[in-house]
C-alpha cells in the first residue's frame, strides 16, 4: 500500500526513513530554526538608517572618505544627510536669504548617491 505525505510518498516499512518520522514532522521540528536563520540573513541586508547620525541636528557626524574626497570644494561638508528617498547625499546651505538643503554634487556638477539609489536605463 502506497501513503502520501504532503512533501513526497513513501511506503510503509521503506529503510530510507525512520518509522514514525515524516518530511513533514521533521519541517515542523526545524521551523523554529529556519525563522532565526532567514530573519538573520534579511537582517543582514538592511543598512541602519540612524547609525551615525547626530540625534540633535539628524546630519551625519562623519562622512565617509570617499564622498568628502569626491565633493567639490564650495560645499558645507560639515551638516550632510543621506536621504533614504532618492539615495543621494544633501548638504546645508545657508545663504543670504535662506536656509535649504541641496543636493551634494561633485566637480563636474553631478549628484553623489548611494549605488543601491542606481536606477536601470529604460529602453524605449
Amino acid at each position: 500500500m502506497l501513503r502520501i505525505e504532503s512533501f513526497g510518498v513513501t511506503q510503509p516499512g521503506d529503510a530510507s526513513q525512520p518509522i514514525g518520522t515524516t518530511t513533514t514532522s521533521v519541517l515542523r521540528k526545524c521551523r523554529p530554526v529556519l525563522v532565526a536563520v532567514a530573519l538573520l540573513a534579511l537582517g543582514a541586508c538592511t543598512v541602519p538608517i540612524d547609525q551615525g547620525i547626530d540625534k540633535f541636528t539628524g546630519f551625519l557626524k562623519e562622512l565617509p572618505e570617499g564622498v568628502a574626497l569626491i565633493a567639490a570644494p564650495y560645499q558645507n561638508l560639515e551638516e550632510v544627510i543621506l536621504k533614504p528617498e532618492d539615495g543621494c547625499y544633501w548638504y546645508r546651505h545657508v545663504g543670504p536669504v535662506e536656509t535649504t538643503l541641496l543636493p551634494l554634487r561633485t566637480v563636474e556638477g553631478r549628484p553623489i548617491c548611494t549605488q543601491a539609489s542606481a536606477k536601470p536605463a529604460v529602453s524605449s
